[in-house]
Order: C-alpha cells, then structure tokens, then sequence
C-alpha cells in the first residue's frame, strides 16, 4: 500500500518564531492585562515577564551569553516596586554595551514631569501611562503595535 500523497506537515515546520517582548512589571494583575492585551493585539509576540529588575537582567544576560534573541522592545514599569529600582535598571540597561539599543519604553502609573524628564534623561525611547480600563489597554497596545511594529526602524541588535 502506498504512503497517502497528502502528508499533514510537519508541526515543527508550521511553527512561527514569536518575536520576544521584555516586559518588567511588578504588579501581578497588571501583568495579567498586558500578557492578555498583548496575545490580542501582539500575536506575534512571546511576552516574557519579569517582576523585577536582578530578573530582567539574568535575562537579557543569559540572552548574550546563549546566544538568544535580545528582546525587539523592553517595557518597563519605572516603579518596582521603588522609583529607584527602574531608575536603576534603566541606567544599568542603557550602559550596557550589549542592552543600550534596545528600546526601552516607560509603562508607568505616575504622570509626574520629573518622572516624565528624567526617563527620557536615562534614555528611554517613550513614555506611556498605564491605562485604568482594559479597552484602554488595547487601545494602546494595538498603536503601539502599529508605531513599534509597523512604522519604527530598530537597529539590527534589537531585532
């Protein structure tokens, strides 16, 4: 008997490799918003979350030194849960000769000026205020997508 001629194909082949997305947030409920904003508006994008800033930093070194895919674009609550730990995170992020081109953006809760100039000061590419609605949550994160995905030239590291 002969071997049908239409073989279903091969799952590893039908595989899509998901671009990674660095996502540093400390609240858990917020991180269920985002991962599930994310996986509505970003199906192309593995979240990989981090409560915290020793975290983010394993990862993105193991990323170096495994050779793994950097993350294309880090979102970064500045408050982890003291303004100081993202304020730190950011400085050792943008030092790093590996890290300092990958875009980092500040997902925050303040709207405070000083938190606002002193990000982008650190070096971040945007500051977005975290939304108070879930429709809000998309909302932004379908533009983001847009501007970040669709519009935006990243250097060749941070892809």
């Amino acid at each position: 008997m002969s071997e049908p001629v239409n073989k279903p194909a091969n799952q590893s082949k039908r595989k899509v490799s998901r671009v990674p997305l660095l996502i540093v947030e400390d609240n858990p409920d917020h991180w269920l918003i985002i991962r599930a904003a994310l996986a509505q508006c970003f199906p192309e994008v593995e979240a990989i979350w981090v409560n915290h800033s020793a975290q983010a930093l394993t990862y993105l070194n193991e990323c170096v030194t495994t050779a793994g895919k950097l993350p294309r674009l880090i979102l970064l609550d500045l408050y982890l849960p003291r303004r100081e730990d993202g304020w730190a995170l950011l400085e050792t992020i943008k030092a790093h000769s590996s890290f300092q081109q990958l875009p980092v953006i500040a997902l925050s809760s303040s709207q405070l000026p000083e938190d606002i100039i002193g990000s982008y000061s650190l070096g971040v590419s945007s500051f977005l205020n975290k939304p108070a609605t879930y429709h809000q949550w998309l909302d932004l994160f379908y533009t983001f997508r847009r501007y970040w995905w669709e519009l935006v030239s990243l250097p060749h590291t941070a892809r």
